[in-house]
């Protein structure tokens, strides 16, 4: 009976997304779908689209009715402004710029929530809070406050009761992917099980403030000795999983163009800083801020730019990060080859595939940009065309991948507004050459070579005594070995001990091996 009351529970909701999509002439993603053909016709009929979103684009389309249907589908529009895989590039653009803005909830609420999360009255952690807050969105809202001992903070908190809506409809989400693999195989282009399970551990990420302030603390530590980039200091002890106490920030939201010159600030400069800053965070940390709007970016009275709104951050390992560095390098010098050998050693494309194949997929990419100058190239464009063609190879692009694609958007996005004749890579190339140079040139790739030699000789004591240990199981009858292989390995010399030639023989190969790759 309970499954029956969930299934008809989730129905009904079904019903409601599907007249919210219709309204705003927001079903194409279901286009091609035969088997939703009459489905599709019957909501349309059944809610026309409003006459003022004709003019807008598919995506904008989508962005508005997801903003309507609540704070999860927010969260699932701007999941999906990463997966240009899934619903191509200009829908994941117009995808980025969902706006994350809701009505707040009352300042009394909130004081609740930091009495109950800080285990006591407001007055002992803040001798003023400002009730009206200064910004709103689906998962917290953000109050000025000043701390006891004098200092002004920002107090970012939990909406009251958002864990139990966001696992209400992630439920709904994921019974719904279930169903639509199940029963429709034209949605499983989509992937939709694998959409739903992203955005649940994205908000599990972001519903635990105290994450949010650890991943301030290490973009800071990060950043401790560049005075272009700054990021507000942590109030530990007014930190917890509602609530996150943060240094008040002072400056120039970076879109404010206008307001910007006004104060005195070169605009080119803070490109710069911006595109150093984000160079950094992604080659030299592989710890990058992921959610760039410019209402997350301010230009201090020194012209420092200093950032806020971690709950939303990227990561990429040392393969990852060589691997974008050798990808670029192969597409700016016209080395197709290079950068389809690049995707297979790396494993992103599957030794199915044909190289060949790939490799004039990858030119159809990079043809258009061979010869012209890197400040008219944008990079995440040629990231999400990439990612696009390599889903006809069996590619799953990484989330990461494509949350970094996504924050190239909005970077190169807020570039372009502050001044359109500069891009951002043009600024940066000096460094993007150094960091090429340091981690992918030739001495670079002979000391990767030598650590690996030496990382492979360090293991040699360790695949010893696996190997006697296998051979005591031998002599033991614990391995089902031929007879004449278990003679051998448990073959006695002179003075009872066991040979263990084999062994040394695999050591030795191994060393070689690794000392051969020099």
């Amino acid at each position: 009976m309970i499954g029956v009351l969930r299934g008809l529970r989730h129905l009904l909701w079904l019903t409601r997304i599907a007249l919210h999509l219709a309204q705003h002439d927001a079903l194409f993603p279901f286009d091609g779908m035969r088997s939703l053909v009459w489905p599709r016709r019957m909501v349309r009929w059944l809610r026309p689209p409003r006459e003022e979103i004709a003019a807008l684009r598919p995506g904008e389309r989508l962005a508005l009715a997801l903003q309507s249907l609540g704070p999860s589908f927010i969260k699932l529009g701007q999941m999906l402004s990463t997966r240009s895989d899934l619903l191509g590039e200009q829908v994941a653009i117009d995808l980025s710029s969902l706006q994350d803005r809701l009505p707040p909830f009352p300042g009394l609420a909130a004081r609740r929530v930091i009495e109950t999360a800080l285990g006591g009255p407001i007055d002992l952690f803040y001798q003023d809070f400002d009730d009206l807050p200064v910004a709103a969105a689906s998962v917290a809202q953000v109050h000025f406050a000043t701390t006891t001992e004098g200092r002004a903070v920002a107090v970012k908190v939990l909406r009251p009761g958002i864990d139990q809506a966001f696992a209400r409809d992630v439920d709904l989400l994921r019974w719904l992917a279930e169903k639509a693999e199940a029963l429709l195989p034209d949605m499983r282009r989509l992937r939709p099980i694998e959409v739903v399970r992203e955005l649940a551990r994205s908000v599990a990420f972001e519903l635990d403030l105290r994450l949010e302030a650890a991943a301030a603390s290490e973009l800071a530590e990060n950043f401790a000795d560049d005075p272009d980039f700054r990021v507000p200091a942590v109030d530990w002890q007014r930190t917890g999983r509602e609530v996150l106490t943060l240094e008040r920030v002072h400056g120039i939201p970076v879109d404010e163009r206008e307001a910007l010159i006004a104060a005195g600030h070169d605009l080119p400069a803070i490109i710069g800083k911006a595109a150093a800053a984000f160079f950094r965070q992604v080659f030299r940390d592989g710890f990058f801020h992921a959610d760039l709007h410019p209402g997350n970016l301010f230009v201090a009275d020194d012209g420092a730019i200093v950032a806020i709104d971690f709950g939303i951050m990227g990561r990429l390992d040392r393969q990852h990060r060589y691997y974008i560095a050798d990808m670029l390098m192969g597409f700016l010098g016209g080395d197709y080859r290079r950068v389809a050998e690049v995707h297979f050693a790396a494993g992103m494309v599957p030794p199915t595939e044909s190289i060949a194949d790939f490799t004039q997929a990858c030119r159809s990419i990079g043809e258009p940009l061979l010869g012209r100058p890197l400040a008219e190239i944008s990079v995440a464009r040629l990231l999400a065309q990439l990612f696009q063609i390599t889903r006809q190879f069996k590619m799953v692009t990484q989330p990461q991948l494509l949350m970094l694609q996504k924050t190239m958007v909005l970077a190169e996005g807020m570039g372009r507004h502050l001044d359109p004749s500069i891009n951002m890579w043009t600024l940066a190339q000096p460094l993007i050459e150094e960091w090429m140079l340091t981690h992918r040139g030739p001495q670079a790739r002979v000391a990767d070579l030598a650590a690996d030699a030496a990382a492979a000789l360090e293991r040699l004591p360790t695949l010893l005594s696996d190997l006697e240990r296998m051979i005591g199981q031998v002599a033991r009858g614990g391995l089902p070995l031929a007879a004449d292989t278990v003679e051998l390995l448990t073959r006695s010399n002179p003075t009872g001990r066991r040979l263990v030639w084999p062994l040394w023989i695999a050591a030795l190969a191994l060393a070689a091996l690794a000392l051969g790759r020099f």
